[in-house]
């Protein structure tokens, strides 16, 4: 009796290693997936990895044997050529000083417009949220002319602008992205905002928490994913744009880093594999900010992935 009683647990063990070696077997439906995956993942590396290949090499070599021959020789000249031919050290500066302010001043006007709509009784905040949204839907290139005859118009203190206007400085690019990316980061942090405990908020309100306490202390940091999620996505954006800057100045000593890549062009010959290398040199503070952020920037999204 004692050792049949003994043996049950035993039993129940080698039917549960059975059940999860039957769990663990690899469906090929599963397989499926994660080949269809890898291969949409090169699919969309390829190009990257083109042009770091042929910035490695010379460019009488890819025109005589073709980009995807074999490589005789592989070298970092390009590299070092690209940057002090394109002065892309200046141009670097000149984008962060359009992208940073620029991003900061999205967060921070998109992140409390989010938390009016979302977490204050307002009267006409579904509206609100509405014309947010609605701006993502206006075509850019169609207020080009306005804005441009509009920032010739508005006048800036000499220390702020050296053509004493809005137009050919920082403050019209920054402007312009700010608006028009305003009305994403809003729509993105108002819906995951109405997700957040409305308890934690009425408990804040409870020990006397004023509105500025609500938002700055309690609400952004539980909306720290979402807002590098965010940034991660706006800071790609507004340091690859290209249209603003080329639109609003006329100084080539201000325009940003994807300006410096025609730099590299010549009047009648271009040298691709230069020209690759100095793609690469641009899209680094990208991924470098991507490599940064790229836990919280996974974690926002995939919020709200196991919910339901």
């Amino acid at each position: 009796m004692t050792s049949a009683v003994a043996a049950r647990p035993t039993q129940h063990a080698e039917a549960a290693t059975g059940d999860s070696r039957g769990r663990r077997r690899v469906r090929p439906a599963r397989l499926g997936l994660h080949a269809f995956l890898m291969v949409v993942s090169l699919a969309f590396l390829a190009p990257l990895l083109l042009a770091v290949y042929a910035s490695l090499r010379p460019y009488q070599e890819t025109a005589q044997y073709g980009y995807f021959s074999l490589p005789r020789h592989l070298s970092f000249d390009y590299y070092k050529q690209a940057f002090t031919e394109g002065e892309m050290s200046k141009y670097f500066v000149n984008s962060l000083i359009i992208a940073v302010p620029a991003l900061l001043l999205t967060l921070f006007f998109a992140s409390f417009v989010a938390f009016s709509v979302s977490r204050i009784q307002l009267r006409g905040r579904v509206l609100l949220l509405v014309m947010f949204t609605a701006g993502n839907l206006l075509p850019q290139q169609v207020i080009v002319t306005p804005l441009y005859a509009l920032f010739n118009r508005i006048p800036l203190p000499y220390w702020m602008s050296d053509s004493m206007t809005m137009y050919d400085s920082y403050w019209a690019v920054v402007a312009v992205q700010v608006a028009f990316q305003t009305g994403f980061c809003v729509f993105v942090l108002a819906n995951f905002m109405r997700t957040l405990p409305m308890e934690i908020i009425e408990a804040a309100i409870v020990d006397g928490a004023g509105v500025w306490t609500q938002y700055w202390r309690i609400t952004l940091p539980l909306c720290r994913p979402a807002i590098a999620a965010l940034a991660t996505l706006q800071f790609t954006w507004m340091y690859n744009d290209f249209l603003w800057a080329l639109v609003f100045m006329s100084s080539g000593d201000k325009l940003p880093i994807t300006s410096a890549l025609n730099n590299l062009r010549g009047q009648f010959f271009t040298d691709y594999n230069l020209l690759a290398a100095g793609s690469v040199l641009v899209a680094l503070p990208t991924i470098l900010v991507f490599m940064i952020l790229q836990r919280q920037f996974i974690a926002g999204l995939t919020l709200g992935a196991s919910k339901g």
